[in-house]
């Protein structure tokens, strides 16, 4: 727990570098950026190791039982995590390129407003697929 505390600000610091060499359109920043890229993602596979294994190799036998059995529990919520924010992204682009095309359709002929609706709609049921998934995998949590 206290390795989330400590990654989460360094994480969120680590982004908002990122941001502001996004800005920057010179090739030591792209350089910079990819370096930053894969230290982040080393800390989040590090991070990753870290919230499976269970805790510290100093645990009586009772308590690594514990931590084993709630590791496969805590599996499946990481896995009940990156299914709904997977989804979300993804219907998140979906959404945008599909309402922007609605739009673009709907200037300049206003009948096709149900179409266009339905279409969108199929879009965001990407996000729901990924509660239902989210779902199933807190249920066999």
């Amino acid at each position: 727990m206290i390795a989330w505390l400590i990654a989460l600000p360094v994480l969120l610091a680590a982004f908002a570098a990122t941001r502001r060499l996004l800005r920057r359109r010179t090739r030591s920043a792209l350089r910079t950026l990819l370096a930053a890229d894969a230290a982040l993602l080393a800390g989040g596979l590090a991070l990753l190791l870290t919230a499976l294994s269970g805790g510290s190799a100093q645990a009586d036998a009772a308590t690594a039982a514990a931590a084993q059995s709630s590791g496969s529990g805590s599996a499946a919520l990481i896995g009940a995590a990156i299914a709904v924010a997977g989804a979300s992204i993804g219907a998140a682009i979906a959404v945008a390129y599909t309402g922007a095309a609605a739009l673009a359709a709907l200037s300049e002929r206003p009948e096709l407003f149900g179409r266009a609706m339905v279409i969108v709609g199929l879009a965001e049921g990407i996000a729901i697929y990924g509660l239902v998934v989210a779902v199933i995998l807190i249920g066999k949590a």
